[in-house]
């Protein structure tokens, strides 16, 4: 784990009404092209050492599939349903009762990476967005070749989670 690892501040996330449910609404810029981001976010290998959980297969194929939660020792298998993989452009599946909608727009300097994760309970907005503040932190390091290490679970506490979750919870206030 690189001891320079900053995430940078809370941001590019807001929540929106999406009917009976809520959706986070999380923006970032990657400097890669879209091909590379797709694979970083369908590839298991690569999900490994950024995201949240381990994938049991790869997500680029629509169909079941199961996302394990790794937090320290801890596993815990959700039922995955990748509903939509139009490469490199979009990814839909479902994470437990959530669905995540990964989009993917290619700019000049790269990839634009909109995530738009649907979820029941309005106050867990900035819970998440925290993580996944975390987790596209790692994504893009790791996109440009200086990984830092997969932060995840409780590990994410002592990479600064609980600063952003506030701050997030600042900005994302109803």
């Amino acid at each position: 784990m690189s001891a320079t690892f900053d995430s940078g501040p809370a941001g590019g996330a807001s929540v929106a009404p999406a009917g009976d449910r809520w959706s986070l609404i999380f923006v970032r810029d990657l400097r890669h092209p879209p091909a590379a981001v797709w694979a970083a976010l369908t590839d298991p290998a690569r999900l490994d050492r950024w995201a949240p959980f381990t994938a049991a297969r790869d997500l680029s194929a629509t169909g079941e599939t199961t996302l394990t939660m790794v937090d320290g020792p801890d596993h815990t298998e959700l039922p995955a349903t990748v509903l939509r993989a139009d490469a490199p452009v979009l990814l839909e599946y479902t994470w437990g009762g959530d669905l995540l909608r990964w989009e993917l727009a290619e700019t000049p300097e790269g990839t634009r990476l909109t995530l738009r994760h649907h979820f029941a309970d309005r106050d867990e907005a900035p819970m998440y967005a925290a993580g996944w503040h975390l987790c596209a932190a790692v994504l893009a390091r790791l996109l440009d070749g200086d990984p830092v290490g997969v932060i995840r679970g409780r590990d994410a506490v002592a990479h600064g989670w609980e600063e952003l979750r506030a701050g997030y919870a600042r900005t994302l206030a109803h």
